[in-house]
């Protein structure tokens, strides 16, 4: 239920700023900023105007724009305020705003929430806002972009039409077989159109890795030895010295971690204990901890000091790999040409070597995974969840001839009440309104 309050807070970054910028949505706003801003403001037009308190003391200059209701993010009066981006400034007018009479300061998204209360988003509209604003790369951002224009929730509703325009023919052929406007047997072509959707919500759903990767990042995790050179790599892709790096063996005993942005993806590459049986009890921990992140990573970089290499025990081997030599530097051209065979790459951190060709095999990979920039993915486990629900009721509609028609339109409705509660559109009358506009029943 929408609460009758007017709701204010400060829409902008943090503070301090060049620019604040001040909302506020819900009944009072008309008469908030006609009082504030000195007179009424045209709809629509950003002007500039001095703001004054009730009693009368200037709080700023600057500008105010107004939304009317429905036409407005909300669906409500909106209205915005661009001050000074001064703390001083930005406090002073929220207490000015909301010591009117039925204005509060907003709950954390309630901007948002009011706007999937009136119809404005609905609730995968609203996660892609959310995505949006968090956005880091461009990948995330093509991302949130994409779905906050409804893509993503054309396909699930385009689904959901699917299935009550099948469950109105199926409960049509039970409920009016005698009538002429009826044709005889639709099953067939609509068993085979709801078969048809299980592949395309399947597959679908498959792609939900590819979005964890997007939103998430792709997980690239650095193996190796003790001293084989991992904080140097780590240290050098992340271009800072971001890893304690020492001739000591066992020097990183936890797990490290930066964000990389490779061609707008987000990638995380974590340095990890160097592996080995003999540890100290701390170090032990380390260890453990390095394999349990390499069994959720999506690439390994295996790393092994080619001038005095070790192998490399209990390594996941489902998890792609690289096999990465380094210290190149302590090699002749000669003996470097030769162990080059051995491995995917060649590097020295020493001289930049090969690092280049590695972080462009890393992005490469992690860009594969992403997929296109033009696939409409699950954006949410939310999501999955409900497609998986939606397809088991649809498998035991298609193999259900045993159960009856009646039960069999049972489980389209249900599968399809799951589609509609992803974008939050669950309407019980609208089966009807199909049934009557395909057919003249009765007449």
């Amino acid at each position: 239920m929408i609460s009758r309050d007017s709701i204010v807070a400060l829409s902008s970054g943090r503070l301090p700023a060049g620019v604040a910028v001040i909302r506020i949505s819900g009944p009072q706003t008309r008469f908030v900023i006609e009082t504030i801003a000195g007179g009424r403001v045209k709809d629509r037009a950003v002007v500039l105007r001095k703001f004054r308190a009730p009693d009368g003391s200037v709080l700023d200059n600057g500008l105010v724009v107004f939304f009317p209701g429905p036409a407005s993010f909300t669906g409500e009066d909106v209205a915005e305020f661009h001050v000074h981006g001064g703390r001083a400034v930005v406090a002073r007018m929220l207490d000015a705003i909301t010591g009117f009479d039925g204005v509060r300061h907003a709950d954390p998204g309630e901007f948002t929430r009011r706007a999937f209360l009136n119809g404005k988003v609905d609730l995968v509209e609203t996660e892609a806002l959310a995505d949006l604003v968090n956005a880091e790369t461009e990948a995330q951002r093509r991302f949130a972009v994409q779905n906050a224009e409804g893509v993503q929730s054309e396909l699930y509703l385009s689904w959901r039409r699917r299935l009550i325009h099948a469950r109105a023919m199926i409960e049509a052929e039970i409920d009016f077989a005698d009538e002429d406007d009826v044709p005889g047997s639709v099953s067939d072509t609509v068993w085979s159109d709801v078969r048809a959707m299980i592949d395309e919500i399947d597959r679908h759903v498959a792609g939900f890795r590819a979005a964890e990767i997007i939103r998430d990042g792709f997980e690239v995790v650095i193996l190796g030895a003790p001293n084989a050179g991992k904080s140097s790599l780590f240290n050098a892709l992340a271009r800072r010295d971001a890893a304690i790096v020492t001739d000591e063996p066992g020097t990183t005993r936890d797990l490290l971690e930066v964000v990389l942005d490779l061609e707008g993806l987000r990638v995380r590459l974590t340095d990890t204990a160097g592996l080995r049986e003999a540890a100290g009890k701390v170090e032990a921990i380390g260890i453990e901890k390095a394999r349990a992140k390499a069994d959720s990573a999506d690439l390994l970089l295996l790393l092994q000091d080619v001038a005095e290499p070790q192998a490399l025990a209990s390594i996941p081997s489902a998890i792609p790999a690289l096999q990465v030599g380094t210290k190149r530097d302590l090699l002749d051209s000669q003996a470097a040409a030769s162990v080059a065979k051995r491995y995917d790459h060649v590097i020295s951190v020493v001289d930049g070597a090969g690092v280049d060709a590695l972080l462009a095999e890393i992005g490469w990979r992690a860009a594969r995974a992403a997929g296109s920039a033009g696939d409409i993915l699950p954006s949410r486990l939310r999501h999955v969840e409900l497609l998986g629900e939606a397809n088991r009721h649809l498998h035991r509609a298609v193999d259900g001839r045993a159960i009856g028609q009646e039960l069999r339109a049972e489980e389209l409705r249900l599968a399809a009440d799951r589609l509609g509660r992803i974008v939050g559109a669950i309407d019980v009358e609208d089966m009807l309104d199909v049934i009557f506009a395909q057919f003249c029943i009765g007449k």
